[in-house]
């Protein structure tokens, strides 16, 4: 996404992704990629809940992540294996979500073309 962001910036829009890591840990993600758009922080994915995106880890990919040696509660700040669905919202200047792109499969996300097309489509 950081590769449209000008393009983004043209259209008066502005990119915002929230994540459930704590704000150390997003800042290291921002300097690292050189991220030019707000990450904010959804503690314990309240905000992901309250959109019905957040789900559980199950078991088995759970001790994946645990065999990789990756602290969810350490880089989350709680035990809870909680993680929000991918998801692209486009929402408009009153508030209202315009487009949605949101799949469960982790692997399958949305080109960033399509946002800037549903972008230039309201």
């Amino acid at each position: 996404m950081q590769e449209i962001v000008p393009e983004l910036q043209n259209l008066g829009a502005t990119l915002v992704a929230l994540t459930p890591q704590l704000q150390s840990h997003s800042k290291t993600l921002v300097e690292k990629h050189g991220l030019s758009f707000d990450l904010l922080s959804d503690p314990g994915n309240a905000y992901a809940e309250q959109l019905g995106i957040r789900y559980v880890m199950a078991p088995e990919p759970r001790a994946v992540f645990e065999g990789f040696g990756i602290d969810m509660a350490g880089h989350n700040g709680d035990d809870s294996w909680s993680l929000p669905m991918p998801a692209r919202l486009v929402v408009d200047q009153t508030g209202v979500v315009r487009a949605a792109d949101i799949d469960p499969d982790y692997t399958r996300r949305p080109e960033p073309q399509k946002t800037l097309d549903d972008l230039r489509a309201l």
